[in-house]
């Protein structure tokens, strides 16, 4: 069985709401050399699968279909033996 981490963020050209929103609350209670936060999302799978390659080559096409919003954002992962 392989896992696959997946980390999917807003692009650096998109405003991120929810990480200014935490940066401010940070900075309240006073962690005031936090200069920038961006959030995002961490997914596991857990595959049914030996092979690496074709779990990268899954891993890819399930973010591409439904993990990510390509126009907003991007994705890079991890597969690990479980």
């Amino acid at each position: 069985m392989l896992k696959a981490e997946i980390f999917v963020y807003l692009k650096k050209s998109i405003s991120d709401p929810p990480g200014i929103a935490v940066l401010n609350s940070l900075k309240s209670l006073g962690f005031n050399n936090v200069e920038k936060v961006r959030m995002g999302k961490y997914i596991v799978v857990y595959l049914n699968e030996n092979d690496i390659e074709k779990a990268k080559q899954q891993v890819k096409l399930m973010c591409e279909k439904l993990l990510c919003n390509p126009v907003m954002e991007e994705y890079k992962f991890n597969i690990s033996e479980e």
